[in-house]
């Protein structure tokens, strides 16, 4: 069956619409190709097929760097350049504004690209004993299933971690526990790789040993999980310490490898200074950073001369948070607040806002702002349907107008959407 490819879906699929005006989704397809394809599945409103071949077309298509793309999950868009992926997640995010939120952004901000490969510095790797298969694997799932890619190298992670993952296989095999080893998480510092070992038994001096060794052979620091995240610890060397630095700003932030940080460092320090410069922090001004973290913004912020307050739900990133800003030489505040039931009001009033929200988003914070505070609200997303749907209250709602909007390629090779944008007080407020 012969299509024309329209566009790049949310998953990476091409659209198109069939002779009956039927919409389908063709895995391995992009926008401008003509194609064959095979229907995989029927439904009553839509079709999904895959890729069989490509009659003619796009320009855009590319020979996937990794050997496991189309089976991992990790990525789905190796197959196409970055000016087509970007392209894509910038119409994403208009089509929801104006799908969702009923609004328009006065300006669409330049795309920010950055490094397309090795740039993934978190990952969480499922590991899982296997004999039939050889024995034990180490990776991502693959698509759409709960089983662990058969990796052998990985290239959106940092070479020094693809370089472990063969390694890895054969330690897991080693080790008494190998089925009861269900993830190895990754974070990379700018200073160090950090390995979290989740076992769901006890560890044999035997393991133990196993472990000190592959630390010391491969130059990375090994922490233990035996519980959840807060049960991670330093195993060897008995003390580590992950940091990241923000060059710009003269600023090292130190993190554990559990806490939340964005997975691409070079991305992050562009979104970083890209933020700062749209929120444009005076000395003087109060600024609230909702969603703080570990001080990723709050600590540029502060660094401007702004009286900056950061909140978030868990008090273990606030000490984090607070632990940097004193390291720092900043004086900055920071509170422990559920921001899904917020009371800003002790706190208040803030000049401008910066909110960088999980995927739900920050629908209670944006309705319960009073008409008086703030002028300028900076909001980093990571879904672009909820900042859709936010926006559209701050715009008819709250007064704002969307004075900008744009994409920064935080997730290559994925169809994930990074995002920010700026609102203003419309005329009159």
């Amino acid at each position: 069956m012969k299509l024309r490819i329209d566009s790049l879906d949310a998953e990476g699929r091409g659209v198109a619409r069939n002779a009956e005006g039927k919409v389908v989704f063709v895995e391995g397809a992009l926008p401008g190709e003509e194609v064959d394809f095979q229907v995989l599945r029927k439904k009553s409103s839509f079709e999904i097929g895959r890729l069989t071949k490509v009659l003619g077309g796009a320009s855009s298509r590319q020979t996937p760097r990794c050997p496991h793309f189309g089976v991992c999950g990790g990525c789905s868009l190796q197959h196409t350049d970055a000016r087509t992926q970007m392209a894509a997640k910038q119409r994403w995010l208009e089509e929801n504004l104006a799908r969702i939120g009923k609004v328009e952004a006065e300006t669409m901000l330049p795309i920010v690209y950055g490094e397309e490969w090795h740039y993934r510095r978190r990952a969480r790797l499922g590991a899982r004993y296997v004999p039939k298969k050889g024995g034990a694997m180490v990776g991502f799932r693959e698509k759409r299933s709960s089983y662990i890619t058969d990796m052998r190298e990985c290239h959106v992670l940092p070479p020094q971690v693809s370089a472990l993952i063969l390694p890895l296989r054969a330690l897991v095999e080693s080790l008494s526990v190998r089925a009861r080893l269900p993830q190895i998480e990754v974070a990379v510092g700018d200073n160090a790789t950090v390995l979290v070992v989740r076992h769901l038994d006890a560890l044999t001096p035997q393991d133990q040993e196993a472990l000190r060794g592959f630390s010391d052979r491969h130059q990375i620091s090994i922490w233990l999980q035996p519980g959840g995240p807060e049960s991670a610890q330093p195993f060897h060397p008995a003390q580590s310490e992950l940091y990241y630095e923000l060059p710009e700003f003269g600023l090292r932030l130190a993190f554990r490898p559990t806490d939340f940080t964005q997975v691409n460092q070079g991305i992050n320090r562009v979104l970083v200074s890209r933020a700062v410069r749209l929120l444009d922090p005076r000395p003087g001004e109060r600024v609230a950073d909702l969603f703080c973290g570990l001080g990723n913004f709050s600590l540029p912020l502060a660094s401007r001369g702004a009286a900056v307050i950061g909140f978030e739900a868990s008090r273990e990133l606030i000490e984090r948070a607070r632990l940097n800003a004193a390291r720092n030489g900043l004086t900055a505040q920071f509170e422990v607040m559920n921001l899904f039931e917020p009371n800003l009001a002790p706190y208040a009033p803030f000049d401008k806002l910066l909110i960088d929200p999980p995927r739900e988003g920050a629908v209670e914070i944006v309705k319960a702002l009073p008409a008086a505070w703030p002028r300028r609200i900076v909001y980093v997303s990571c879904d672009p349907a909820t900042l859709a749907r936010d926006a559209g209250v701050l715009v008819h709602a709250r007064g704002f107008r969307l004075a900008a909007a744009g994409v920064v390629n935080m997730f290559p090779h994925t169809a994930h959407v990074e995002s920010i944008a700026l609102f203003e007080r419309g005329e009159g407020h």
